[in-house]
């Protein structure tokens, strides 16, 4: 895809959130549920217009994300909601945890124990004090909002009986299978 000038938020439902060891179910509306594991950034309070300088004290941390994604229904849509927004998307954890510099963490997703994707946020297109402040112009942010931060190159396939797992440096690894429903 082209490089944005801005980024390209959307919403997910809260229904798609599950942690670490939960499993991520395979809605049958899909031929093709693919993962991206991500940085998510979780805000500590109430906050809205804010300047990339103001951030990192509206921060409670950091964790490990996987945007689950019916890749053909995206295509089909050519918007995101259906697409990321079915119950079990939004996989995080293992934990959060603060003190990290958000711009320089090696950020790897293995499928089955393979490696499918490694990476560093600091090859981000949008450093996290920029796209939280880029939301927070849009909407005000709450305690306990998610914003997952984009996904490395290398996203690709997941079927039934799958492992994926999300490892950040300073984070941990978050660790899911897929499941029927």
């Amino acid at each position: 895809m082209e490089l944005p000038n801005h980024p390209v938020i959307f919403l997910k439902p809260p229904s798609t959130l599950i942690f670490n060891g939960d499993s991520i179910i395979y809605p049958p509306q899909t031929k093709e549920l693919h993962y991206e594991g991500e940085l998510a950034v979780v805000i500590k309070d109430r906050c809205k217009n804010l300047t990339a300088e103001e951030v990192p004290q509206r921060i409670l941390g950091y964790t490990c994300a996987n945007d689950v994604t019916a890749r053909d229904l995206q295509r089909i849509d050519g918007q995101w909601t259906r697409a990321k927004g079915f119950d079990t998307f939004c996989a995080i954890g293992p934990e959060i945890v603060s003190g990290l510099d958000p711009d320089a963490l090696g950020i790897k997703l293995y499928l089955n124990g393979e490696l499918k994707q490694n990476s560093n946020t600091s090859n981000m297109i949008f450093e996290v004090e920029y796209l939280v402040a880029f939301i927070s112009q849009v909407m005000t942010l709450l305690p306990e909002d998610l914003i997952l931060t984009g996904t490395p190159p290398g996203v690709g396939p997941m079927q039934v009986g799958d492992t994926v797992e999300v490892e950040i440096e300073g984070i941990g690894r978050l660790t899911n299978r897929i499941a029927v429903a």
